[in-house]
């Protein structure tokens, strides 16, 4: 290799770094361990981090939820880890038929007819969710309730602030935290009602009036959900009379990874079917009658004529998809169930002796499922980092992240896995900041 560059030796490579600059010595490195004696030095490194063990309270689209190790497991097999995309079904067939059960337990979850087979994220599957509505009324005119993830508003509007479509915002009820003033605008030029249910506020929207009230013009209502474990609970979004639903999957058997890659679930009516984005597979048969599975849609500029496409969404989360499938068919329905309620339980538990402090206040009044708002005395973003630094407790998230106006205000979030004691933790750092 050095002959076919012209040069004669390894050293020759690097004439051009200075003699000083250059490692001339020995690295400063310790003898071989065992790997006893690697893993007991690992375990000490880690022990350095303490916010790895950070007991933590954050949720607002991102939730600490308890994954099987099955998960891990299954999804780490060369068969899944490295498949690609399933074109050519004689040889994908465990591939699509993971996807087809995907679907499958999306179409359960949300009271839907049809599911695609996965979008990037949940804030993406809502624009396209939104995008989709304008094709299938052909109006161009959205409602965004206030109360939406504000990051998620954030893509929406950018996805359509191109696309001839106007974006409403409807405020939220400053005492139910729920929405309020998205009928004002309601009128026969709305395509879509959007809504999120649990809301960022972590309350939960009357899905089935706000559904009346679209459907009376003519509109859609697109649900859409970010702690998907609420899921497990609540009556589904389609029961509701919801059209179009989409979700971020991450709650289930997806770890925080810090941010990503998660899942969007996209599901609908049957009769949009054509209209949904991404790709979708089905069932099929091959000439003997044995069943088989395939990409049944793909409504993409990749597969069909451009003017058709529905999206240039190019791809599904896959791998990501299967996690959430290998989680929910472990869990099962009981087991979803159990988790949910322990969320909403524990939610409970927390709200009402946070609410019992001293100067402390949970200022919605309307029903939640395991996330809330609490009023605090001073400025909750130092309160937060005061609670962080010396109690090694994330206690939520401020709202004046989002909200410069609410300086007082934090998001507390409670899953399943934050134990009692926890809270109480939680609870005395709160009311004693500064005391160790």
């Amino acid at each position: 290799m050095l002959h076919q560059v012209g040069l004669n030796s390894a050293e020759e490579l690097f004439d051009s770094i200075p003699q000083d600059l250059r490692l001339t010595g020995n690295l400063n490195t310790t003898p071989a361990l065992s790997e006893i004696e690697l893993l007991d030095g690992f375990e000490r490194l880690a022990a350095r981090n303490p916010g790895a063990r950070r007991t933590s309270f954050l949720g607002a689209g991102a939730y600490q939820h308890y994954i099987p190790t099955i998960v891990d497991h299954i999804i780490s097999r060369s068969e899944f880890f490295t498949a690609y995309t399933p074109y050519q079904p004689e040889i994908a067939q465990g591939t699509l038929q993971a996807i087809f059960e995907f679907q499958t337990l999306v179409c359960q979850l949300t009271g839907m007819e049809v599911a695609n087979a996965s979008m990037y994220d949940g804030s993406t599957a809502l624009a396209e969710a939104v995008l989709m509505a304008e094709r299938v009324t052909r109006r161009s005119k959205v409602i965004a309730c206030g109360a939406i993830h504000p990051e998620y508003l954030e893509v929406i509007t950018t996805y359509v602030q191109h696309a001839g479509i106007e974006l409403l915002h409807a405020p939220a009820d400053q005492e139910t935290g729920q929405t309020s003033g998205a009928f004002d605008s309601l009128d026969d030029e709305t395509a879509a009602l959007v809504v999120q249910s649990p809301n960022f506020f972590g309350c939960i929207e009357d899905v089935a009036a706000l559904a009346e009230r679209a459907h009376a013009v003519g509109a859609l209502l697109i649900v859409t959900v970010t702690e998907a474990m609420s899921l497990g609970l609540l009556r589904s979004p389609g029961a509701c009379g919801a059209d179009i639903v989409v979700a971020e999957g991450q709650s289930f058997g997806v770890p925080l990874s810090f941010g990503g890659p998660y899942v969007g679930l996209f599901a609908t009516r049957e009769k949009y079917a054509r209209q949904i984005p991404g790709r979708l597979v089905g069932e099929a048969y091959d000439k003997e009658g044995r069943r088989g599975f395939v990409l049944t849609l793909a409504t993409r500029e990749q597969h069909i004529r451009r003017e058709k496409a529905t999206s240039n969404i190019c791809t599904n989360e896959g791998l990501i998809a299967l996690a959430t499938t290998v989680y929910l068919e472990t869990m099962g329905r009981r087991g979803l169930q159990e988790a949910a309620q322990q969320c909403a339980q524990k939610a409970a538990y927390a709200a009402k002796r946070i609410g019992e402090l001293e100067g402390f206040s949970v200022p919605f009044s309307g029903p939640r499922f395991n996330e809330f708002v609490v009023r605090a005395p001073g400025d909750a973003k130092q309160l937060l980092a005061q609670l962080a630094s010396e109690k090694n407790i994330t206690g939520g998230l401020p709202l004046s992240r989002y909200y410069p106006d609410r300086p007082n205000e934090f998001l507390v979030c409670v899953t399943e896995i934050n134990s009692r004691a926890q809270i109480d933790a939680l609870v005395d750092g709160l009311a004693s900041p500064g005391k160790t």
